[in-house]
């Protein structure tokens, strides 16, 4: 794929009140999920409910791309048509979650690193062959006392940037995602620092591997205040922290960035998104690409009743792709 159409995908992928949603879970993740809302976590309940994320009608008014989990981009619509074929048939462009997980950073207690790049190269491309068009992959950084390292946020950067190169010489967009996790007690000034940091480190890291930004997103995650932390950053404290940081590190080349809504609530996700575009105009696309936030109510209302219910719940995902497509245009009305 040449350098024009990676820059094209990474374009579509951040059009105009448009974002991604993200139903990459592992079977072991979408299991938790499940358990909670009482579904047993079978192949056919996973396809099932990813089917019902997938197809919900009029999905691609806001939704430009999924990111899928290694199995779902396998599986096909009840009446049998793969689930790549029946996105790109209905505008929207599929991804895949390409990592392997986190593990423990050997000598740094505390710390992760993410597994995957052995072997990438030929997964890729099946993967470009199987119809996906975009890649994912995530790195963690917590932050804690003494937390996080140089040597974890270097690691980190290297790797997603392997990643990145690996994803372009096979004509997939990569999406680099270093979340900067809510949990502890930090407050947002802490989290500016770390944020700014990783995302220094990462770019630089993406140019010593000849990464073409044109042909990159970011998924990044907001600068906020840490679950635990007594004060908590407003909306607007979190949106102004959170463009300054990111109008300090990363490039305007750059064509777009999606956030992660990293365990806020639905409500939160889609507010602090708003407040960003509202104080536009900036460098770049902002938008989203939310797994969570997008599909809880969704979830919940469907394990209710996985037959009747599955029309409402679709219509529960449209009602969020809708919100959130405001927001990335700054035009989010509120909760209503």
């Amino acid at each position: 794929m040449s350098i024009e159409q990676l820059a094209e995908t990474a374009l579509a992928m951040v059009a105009p009140g448009k974002g991604v949603i993200a139903i990459d879970e592992s079977t072991a993740t979408i299991g938790k999920r499940f358990a909670a809302v009482g579904i047993e976590n079978s192949e056919e309940n996973r396809r099932a409910y990813r089917e019902l994320l997938l197809t919900a009608p009029k999905l691609s008014a806001h939704i430009s791309g999924a990111i899928l989990y290694d199995e779902t981009l396998r599986q096909s619509t009840k009446d049998g048509v793969p689930f790549a074929k029946y996105l790109a048939d209905n505008g929207i462009l599929p991804g895949i979650k390409v990592d392997r997980g986190t593990v423990p950073l050997a000598g740094f207690p505390g710390e992760l690193v993410t597994e995957g790049l052995d072997g990438l190269r030929g997964r890729l491309e099946e993967y470009y062959r199987l119809g996906a068009r975009f890649a994912k992959w995530r790195a963690v950084i917590n932050i804690g006392e003494d937390i996080p390292t140089g040597t974890c946020i270097e690691a980190n950067s290297h790797a997603l940037a392997r990643y990145a190169a690996l994803c372009q010489e096979q004509g997939l967009v990569p999406m680099v995602e270093p979340e900067v996790l809510m949990d502890g007690e930090h407050d947002i000034e802490t989290c500016y620092e770390v944020t700014e940091a990783v995302l220094r480190s990462l770019f630089g890291a993406l140019y010593e591997q000849n990464v073409l930004l044109e042909g990159t997103i970011l998924k990044a995650s907001m600068v906020v205040s840490g679950k635990g932390c007594e004060e908590q950053a407003d909306v607007q404290e979190v949106a102004e922290s959170t463009l300054m940081c990111l109008k300090s590190t990363v490039p305007a080349i750059l064509p777009g960035i999606v956030f992660l809504s990293g365990g806020q609530d639905d409500e939160h996700a889609t507010a602090h998104l708003d407040a960003m575009n509202r104080l536009g105009p900036n460098p770049w696309p902002l938008s989203f690409s939310y797994g969570r936030a997008m599909q809880q109510a969704a979830l919940a209302l469907w394990a209710k009743d996985t037959t009747a219910n599955f029309a409402k719940a679709q219509q529960t995902v449209l009602a969020r792709a809708r919100d959130n497509g405001q927001a990335a245009l700054g035009q989010w009305k509120g909760p209503g």
